[in-house]
């Protein structure tokens, strides 16, 4: 059955990397600085970017690696998380920034009175300095982090999570992100998502995933919901 626009819906979730803030800069930094560390050879932005979006773990296995599934050497991991984790803790904003019309619409959103929480795989040491930094920290109700629960996204439990914290039931709630971990999780959740053209699809275009709509911003995906 099509959606119909505008989306009656009570809550919204909104991924971290990539939707909200673009994080693409202070990763690489910190993946350069672990690499130099370690003598290992460089990776460029335009390849980091490809590796964003399951967490800091896997960002640094597929640094090691160069490839996005693959298992380092497990001693070499655990040197490289922890020289990862020193340098991206001491950066973690220094070149992150709201991508255009974020915070248009987030306060197009709380105007509106919808529930707001931000679900995100990064860990919360990173997650809530880097939102306070930004200063998106205020704007949510609920902030749900890579290990604030047992599993985390493409996993559906942070979405249900967050339907039982805010009284809605999945349909009610949409999920806006920038991948196909987005994706995944909100169809097993049962919640809707739009996802934005310009985040860390791992280097492929939004369309191709299963999702109720593209938005180009997050102003422009305000406009397109209704409060239920």
């Amino acid at each position: 059955m099509p959606i119909q626009f505008p989306l009656p819906v009570k809550a919204v979730v909104i991924d971290l990397d990539g939707t909200l803030l673009d994080t693409a800069g202070d990763l690489a930094d910190a993946a350069e600085a672990m690499l130099r560390e370690l003598g290992m050879p460089h990776v460029d932005l335009a390849e980091i970017k490809t590796y964003i979006g399951n967490g800091v773990s896997r960002l640094v296995k597929r640094c090691l690696t160069r490839d996005m599934q693959a298992e380092p050497e497990p001693a070499l991991f655990e040197l490289a998380l922890a020289s990862y984790e020193k340098h991206y803790g001491a950066h973690v904003s220094r070149r992150s920034r709201p991508f255009p019309g974020v915070v248009d619409g987030l306060e197009a959103m709380r105007a509106e009175g919808y529930r707001l929480a931000c679900i995100t795989n990064k860990a919360a040491r990173f997650t809530h300095p880097l939102l306070k930094d930004t200063g998106l920290f205020d704007y949510f109700e609920l902030i749900l982090s890579g290990d604030t629960l047992p599993r985390k996204k493409p996993d559906p439990l942070p979405l249900l999570h967050a339907c039982q914290v805010f009284d809605v039931e999945p349909a009610d709630l949409l999920l806006i992100g920038d991948s196909l971990n987005d994706t995944q999780a909100a169809r097993a959740a049962g919640c809707h998502v739009f996802c934005v053209p310009y985040g860390y699809n791992r280097g492929r275009p939004v369309e191709e995933l299963d999702l109720d709509a593209v938005v180009p911003s997050l102003a422009e995906a305000a406009r397109m919901i209704v409060r239920k």
